[in-house]
């Protein structure tokens, strides 16, 4: 064998030099070294090539370049506060610099302490995610916010050598190409929080209920804590383990110098309050989804993914007081129903050390409706209910706060109604903190407030609770307006000769079916009283049915109802018979809020609105309508007729059915119409001030009888002084100036043409009543004929 076949001379000769048993080692070490190096320059070789490949083929990552995120359409109120959001993915995108230093701070401790140090790859986190993977380790970690970035968007989260590979590769690129702000912006801004919240803007509103830029050091390092792991750090969920983790990130903080010591001490000391998932700042349920449906009708499903940002017309805090002033008008009204018994029945153990985890347990299939809180008795007498609430609070119910459950807690009442121990019922707080048991209304009901000269809507309940029906009643409940729909026709009669001093008698009528449309009817007033000739006038503020049925004969029911169509109502949905003179027709509460609007604002018609404004994610306006300032090309009826109309309305709320709204508000400059349906179905009550009108509807989804007692008046009525209360603090009052063409004369308004005579000065006079009319009725009869 030659030289170049074998060893060569010099090593030959250094292994005969030595002793036979150290030559063959040392061969064996030279082989073992060449071979090495062979390996790693095949290896760097092979990794050059694999980068040289892989580079290229890497992803675009114009999605980070030009990062549009998925964001949810947001429904804001005219003074800013967020009502709603919807989208699959709840996203408040938030530019880097207005996310606090706080809360990157946070995020870098736990994340990535030297992302601001490296490009892109911390090269012993990966070494140690290699090892780790070489010695099949589940744990990797070392992923710098970067790599997460890149893994977020590109990749799959497979835990493999490619994966990593790729990662790395990503994370250079991204570096290349964006700064280390808009980075940590879009990881900010993309990574999921739990909740279906998608950065660190919305986990901040859905855990605490506020904006990041009043987060707390403490509050900062529990959201930092859920990227890891968003359902095990979960601190509603999982609270024990969300707070191990951010008392580790507070220590962290301070180890990189984010905070100081006493930062860190008050941080690691501050007890954290969480907004419980049912926790509502603004009840606007019916309005946001409202708007989400005029939005959807234009964009499609798009509206839940572009970030749109829906500014609507109402004020937040006149919201809730329309909401507050509904719902106290049902439970009211529900405080005189009998008594339907506890919602469900649990058995309590023996053991009084396991009955809290059972009431809680019970408790979640029956939660708290708002001030209606649930509640579990354990134990129940005539005199005393005592009832924990979900809460762990035990609340003793004594006196007063019993009568609405009396006939469940009778000695010897019905035993599938009763109150007994393990009886789950509802439970109410009064103003002076005592407590009340109630149950969940059945009866609905529906409010809704407009600028009567804009037509923006200034508030929307569209009903008791969204949750248990979403059925928007403002919008979409057709109902009998009852008496509420009279002044239309009041308003038709004046243009026929009418005035508010025509006498009318108000005595009983009969008609053949033919004149009905239906079936013989003999009508009956709300009393039923007759009280012989009075004014209009009076015959309006009383709400007199014989009186407006009269009218309408007179002017004729075809002609009433065209001119209801001036006003914003369907000629369909009110056909041409005399019971159109009791409101027998349909409306919703939307439509009479703006039929009204026509006598508020001086016979303009005037579309109602709700979105004011339309932006995008940077604030860029798309649509704003600008409401158009009133005109006569908007003119449907007369001013005249309009003033009139309002003195007429203004006599309800003086002395007639609503006398209870001049009386309570103490002012003059409030106007309106009770309404009852003649089966007393549904109670409305329509009114306004000249910035406002508003309207108020109750009733059961399946129509039938509030009561026989129930009126406008009292049901519908007291919310809406509850909520002019508030709307008209500070607002001076204003009554309408008389237009051109009418004139006073003896306390009362006619048209010029009707001053003297010339119009129809009685109706129905040939039936005389039994009875006279009292002595105020006969001296104003008499007053009139002397005119």
């Amino acid at each position: 064998m030659s030289e170049t076949e074998g060893d060569s001379p010099s090593s030959r000769q250094a292994a005969e030099s030595l002793p036979g048993w150290a030559a063959w080692p040392l061969r064996a070490i030279a082989i073992l070294f060449g071979l090495a190096a062979a390996a790693g320059v095949a290896g760097l070789m092979m990794v050059a090539i694999a980068l040289s490949v892989a580079y290229p083929n890497l992803p675009e990552i114009s999605g980070l370049t030009d990062y549009r995120p998925k964001l949810p359409m947001r429904i804001f109120s005219a003074d800013g506060v967020l009502l709603g959001e919807f989208g699959e993915e709840r996203r408040n995108f938030t530019p880097i610099a207005e996310i606090p230093k706080v809360m990157q701070h946070a995020v870098l401790a736990i994340e990535d302490a030297r992302f601001y140090e490296h490009s892109g790859v911390d090269y012993k986190g990966v070494l140690r995610a290699g090892l780790a993977h070489l010695s099949e380790s589940r744990s990797q970690g070392a992923s710098t916010i970067t790599m997460q970035v890149a893994r977020n968007f590109y990749l799959s989260t497979e835990k493999t050598f490619t994966r990593k590979i790729y990662e790395v590769l990503l994370a250079l690129k991204i570096e290349s190409m964006l700064t280390k702000e808009q980075i940590l912006e879009v990881y900010m801004n993309q990574i999921f929080l739990g909740q279906r919240a998608y950065g660190f803007a919305a986990a901040s509103e859905i855990y605490f209920g506020k904006p990041l830029k009043e987060l707390t050091v403490a509050e900062a390092a529990m959201l930092a804590g859920l990227p890891k792991a968003p359902s095990a750090y979960n601190p509603i969920v999982n609270p024990k383990r969300a707070t191990e983790r951010q008392q580790y990130i507070i220590d962290r903080m301070l180890e990189n110098d984010f905070i100081t010591k006493e930062q860190h001490d008050a941080a690691k000391a501050q007890q954290l309050r969480y907004r419980a998932p049912s926790e509502v700042a603004v009840h606007a349920e019916y309005v946001a989804e409202l708007a989400r449906q005029l939005i959807f009708s234009q964009y499609g499903a798009e509206a839940y993914t572009r970030g749109l940002n829906v500014h609507l017309t109402l004020n937040s805090a006149e919201q809730m007081v329309a909401y507050r002033a509904l719902r106290k008008g049902i439970l009211d009204y529900e405080k005189r129903q009998v008594y339907r018994g506890p919602e469900a029945y649990i058995d309590l153990p023996a053991n009084p050390k396991d009955v809290d985890a059972r009431i809680a347990e019970a408790l979640q299939d029956h939660p708290d409706n708002d001030e209606l809180k649930a509640a579990v008795a354990l134990e129940a007498g005539p005199k005393k209910v005592v009832a924990v609430l979900a809460s762990g609070e035990a609340i003793t119910v004594t006196g007063e706060g019993l009568r609405p459950a009396t006939s469940g807690l009778a000695l010897k009442g019905n035993p599938k109604t009763a109150i007994r121990r393990g009886a789950v019922i509802r439970l109410v707080r009064g103003p002076k903190n005592d407590w009340s048991i109630t149950q969940q209304p059945e009866v609905e009901g529906a409010f809704v407030a407009l600028d009567p000269t804009t037509g923006a809507v200034r508030a929307l309940v569209g009903g008791f609770d969204f949750a248990k029906a979403p059925f928007n009643h403002v919008t979409q409940a057709w109902r009998q307006p009852g008496s509420s729909f009279k002044p239309f026709i009041y308003s038709a009669a004046l243009e026929k000769g009418f005035t508010p001093a025509t006498v009318i008698n108000d005595a009983p009528l009969f008609f053949d079916a033919d004149v009905t449309g239906s079936q013989p009817w003999e009508p009956k007033n709300y009393d039923g009283q007759f009280d012989g000739p009075m004014s209009m006038r009076r015959g309006l503020a009383k709400s007199k049915n014989m009186v407006s049925i009269r009218i309408l004969q007179a002017i004729s029911p075809a002609y009433a109802q065209q001119w209801a169509t001036r006003f914003g109502f369907e000629a369909e949905r009110h056909p041409a018979y005399l019971t159109m003179a009791l409101g027998a027709g349909s409306a919703t509460p939307l439509e009479m809020a703006s039929a009204y609007g026509v006598f508020a604002n001086g016979g303009y018609q005037v579309n109602p609105f709700l979105i004011a404004k339309l932006t995008d994610t940077k604030g860029r306006v798309l649509n704003e309508p600008k409401p158009a300032p009133l005109d006569e090309s908007m003119r449907v009826i007369d001013a005249r007729n309009a003033f009139v109309m309002t003195s007429l309305l203004q006599e309800v709320t003086r002395s007639g059915t609503a006398a209870r709204a001049q009386a309570t508000l103490k002012r003059p400059d409030v106007y309106g119409k009770t309404g009852t349906t003649n089966d007393s179905n549904d109670a409305w009550f329509a009114g306004w001030q000249k910035e406002v009108v508003g309207v108020v509807w109750m009733g059961y989804d399946q129509p039938r009888k509030l009561g026989d007692r129930e009126t406008g008046g009292g049901l519908a009525l007291p919310v809406w002084i509850d909520y002019m209360s508030y709307a008209l603090k500070g607002v001076p009052v204003a009554e309408p100036s008389p237009p051109a063409g009418v004139v006073n004369i003896g306390g009362e308004w006619y048209y010029d043409e009707y001053a003297h005579g010339s119009g129809v000065s009685s109706l129905g006079m040939e039936e005389v009543p039994a009875v006279p009319p009292n002595e105020e009725e006969r001296k104003s009869i008499l007053d009139l004929f002397n005119r």
